[in-house]
């Protein structure tokens, strides 16, 4: 690569589908991995699943552990009252992790280094917890933003503080997931470029082996954080949620 930001740069494929006051829309880089995310995902699921044997295979097995370790966090986090809600968190769940496993092949495009996905992510989510919290409890869903409990003469501050707090919660899901990708993809562009440097570098080429080595590890790391990253996201998505269902 000629430098270590084009892996994240979005490209146009082919010409401009249409064009909405005035701006063109297309079919780009990143919107070709994120339907491969949603294509992967989908497939692993069904896949998986379709032999139903009593005694599971590798795939069916991995699913079905993928399946149950969502549902734990669900639970969990927002109590058994969330379970209708287990179809859109485990979504959130697959699509951030098959975004970040399909970032790590070769030339490919770092979805979830790109904060404007995360964040529409996390607009999606907060829509539904707002709309949900709104159903469930009417206008008492204000109550979430009023501290029981605390003295009339600071329930504006304290108001104003838990309505910012709520606010901030989708840039700081976003900010988290595109922090963490774009810092282990940096790493990595950096220590190949290191690699290939060294090997060109006559006497020293040697030396070489160390970035290499530390490369292998930190893909392997990566992979780590790939299903992390997908895990804290569903984690605390989940927490939110428990906000809307319980209020509290």
């Amino acid at each position: 690569m000629s430098s270590i930001f084009e892996e994240f740069e979005i490209h146009r494929i082919g010409e401009p589908l249409f064009s909405v006051g005035g701006h063109q829309i297309a079919f780009t880089t990143s919107a070709l991995y994120m339907f491969l995310a949603i294509t992967g995902c989908t497939l692993f699921m069904v896949l998986a699943m379709r032999p139903q044997a009593v005694v599971p295979g590798r795939w069916q097995m991995a699913a079905e552990k993928i399946y149950d370790l969502v549902g734990g966090l669900l639970e969990s986090g927002a109590g058994e009252k969330a379970r209708p809600f287990f179809p859109f968190i485990f979504t959130i769940f697959s699509f951030i992790l098959f975004c970040n496993l399909f970032g790590m092949l070769p030339r490919s495009v770092s979805v979830t280094s790109h904060v404007i996905v995360n964040f529409s992510i996390a607009l999606i989510l907060f829509s539904v917890i707002i709309i949900t919290g709104f159903v469930r409890h009417g206008l008492h869903f204000l109550k979430l933003f009023v501290p029981s409990g605390i003295p009339l003469f600071v329930a504006p501050i304290m108001i104003f503080i838990e309505f910012f707090s709520f606010s901030v919660r989708p840039f700081s899901l976003s900010i988290r997931l595109f922090g963490n990708m774009l810092a282990g993809h940096l790493l990595l562009q950096s220590f190949s470029g290191l690699t290939i440097t060294l090997l060109t570098a006559g006497w020293l080429s040697g030396l070489s082996v160390l970035p290499l080595g530390l490369n292998i590890v930190l893909i392997a790391f990566e992979f780590f954080v790939a299903f992390l990253q997908a895990y804290i996201y569903a984690v605390l998505s989940s927490v939110y949620l428990h906000d809307a269902i319980e209020m509290h």
